[in-house]
């Protein structure tokens, strides 16, 4: 095998759903590009958000640190980009960078802090949440409009920044190799391709607009409905049931791009808000799948495939109609699964699945291991690269794995979801809705009254039934209360003031 290090490909999109994607048995959709990537490598099946929301998300991945660490905790807090990434620790350690796409974790600079990307050699970042079409882009040379589809741009700007290395000497030494040391070998490079879509309103582009329609190339019968599609939410918290995140009712007119058909009935006018939503939001999943196929041949065709680790993420799950909703937020399943999937033929073995417990604050720790840089002090994820390569000699407790979510962003204006911190294991979800902004910026003033939710995702995997308060679940309980408390000290993160100290943790006397 070549002592070489890796150059990578770290593709991201936003709000893809494991379960809109071919290898995680998706059943409304064909992503046959991204489904080679885990057939050459691994898919990962239980990698989840710590914040189910975007900013703070990527702020996660960026710099392996939960968002009471990193700063970002809502869609308003924005980053302190002078804080270390796994980014600038491959830069240090020689590696070319660039980012394209999607940033959306604030621009400029406010309060003395500077929010722009850096680190990189060279960055493109779209405006906020960015245009779908003719997208302006920001860099270090000033704003600019792309004519175009931002899909294909993004991977445009990528490709083009990757081909311009091989273009002189970008390292001033003299020698047109760009390595620094005169002796021939270019340095690796890491470029960051993070999509906007399929994040709402859904546009696709001509090329994909309507393949999910009825009669469409890929639409011969209408998409299939959630089994939960109905769900009144009987069985959850009065919190769930404050969500404005209804298909049935608050999905707009610019997300359907045409106004509701006149004489449908309640269920029908729900039913038929779910096709056009779906119809566009898989026909922009199905650009992002296509450029994530463009990336893979232009890297065969280079002869860099087996020498790059090519990984495509979102940044968080989303509902496709599961309980009724869109969006995400919540610590439910399709909110929190990423899909990750991950390919490096030089060292990770192909048709592999792994289904330990991870996050996306694992992933820069498990980067910057596949690439052989020390990962910096401050990161608090674990790396799971040796799982990747030596999957036989991975080493896990299943009864003991779980990890730590939080939600922040209080009853914001368009959502109104809670805010909440939860544990999971492989087996059950703890959720506290502690349901106070606590002052932060983008949530409202609102307080509501607290509540638990607990749901056994063995005996309920769609998680229609809370046992928080089932006295054959009380020791469960009370043992995820008392992991969740440790695992909140772990992380470094307060619980609220108001969430009384569990029971084990007071009996074992080990409050601090």
């Amino acid at each position: 095998m070549s002592d070489r290090r890796p150059n990578i490909v770290f593709m991201l999109s936003d709000d893809h759903a494991a379960h809109a994607i071919g290898t995680y048995g998706s059943v409304v959709n064909r992503t046959p590009h991204i489904d080679a990537v885990a057939a050459a490598g691994v898919r990962l099946d239980n990698l989840f958000a710590t914040n189910s929301l975007c900013a703070p998300s990527r702020a996660s991945i960026l710099t392996g640190t939960y968002s009471h660490v990193n700063g970002v905790t809502t869609l308003d807090t924005f980053i302190d980009a002078s804080q270390p990434t796994f980014v600038t620790a491959l830069r240090e350690a020689g590696y070319r960078t660039a980012f394209v796409g999607k940033w959306h974790m604030g621009q400029g600079s406010s309060g003395g802090i500077d929010h722009d990307p850096q680190g990189f050699d060279r960055w493109d970042a779209l405006i906020d949440q960015g245009e779908y079409h003719d997208p302006r882009f920001l860099s270090a040379d000033g704003l600019r409009v792309e004519p175009g589809y931002a899909t294909d741009l993004i991977t445009d700007l990528a490709i083009d920044w990757v081909e311009s290395l091989d273009e002189g000497d970008h390292d001033g030494d003299g020698d047109g190799d760009g390595d620094g040391d005169g002796d021939g070998e270019k340095p690796p490079w890491c470029v960051l391709v993070w999509h906007k879509a399929p994040h709402r309103p859904w546009e696709p582009d001509a090329a994909h607009a309507g393949m999910y329609a009825e009669g469409g190339p890929a639409g011969s019968m209408p998409i299939p409905v959630p089994a939960t599609f109905t769900d009144d939410l009987a069985g959850r918290s009065d919190t769930a049931r404050r969500a404005a995140m209804r298909i049935a009712d608050h999905l707009t007119e610019e997300d359907l791009k045409q106004p509701v058909p006149p004489g449908l009935s309640a269920d029908e006018e729900a039913l038929w808000k779910y096709q056009r939503y779906m119809e566009d939001y898989l026909a922009c999943v199905a650009s992002v799948d296509d450029n994530v196929g463009r990336l893979t041949s232009w890297l065969a065709d280079r002869g860099e495939l087996d020498d790059t680790i090519v990984v495509y993420s979102s940044d968080q799950g989303f509902f496709l109609g599961d309980h009724g909703w869109f969006d995400k937020r919540f610590m439910y399943e399709e909110s929190i699964r990423m899909p990750f999937v991950l390919s490096y033929p030089r060292a990770v073995a192909a048709g592999q699945a792994l289904d330990r417990i991870v996050t996306n604050v694992d992933i820069a720790a498990t980067l910057l291991d596949a690439a052989g840089v020390d990962v910096p002090e401050r990161m608090q994820g674990r790396s799971f690269w040796g799982d990747l390569t030596d999957p036989a000699g991975a080493q896990r407790d299943r009864e003991r794995e779980g990890f730590y979510y939080r939600y922040w962003m209080h009853d914001d204006r368009s959502h109104q979801v809670g805010a909440h911190y939860g544990y999971r294991t492989h087996r059950y979800t703890l959720i506290f809705f502690y349901n106070d902004g606590l002052g932060l910026p983008g949530c409202s003033d609102r307080r509501f009254a607290q509540e638990w939710e607990l749901y056994d995702l063995e005996a309920d995997p769609e998680e229609l039934v809370n046992v928080a308060d089932d006295p054959s679940y009380a020791e469960v309980r009370d043992e995820l209360e008392a992991r969740m408390w440790l695992a909140q000290q772990e992380v470094g993160d307060d619980p609220h003031p108001d969430q009384p100290v569990p029971r084990l943790i007071t009996d074992a006397g080990s409050v601090s």
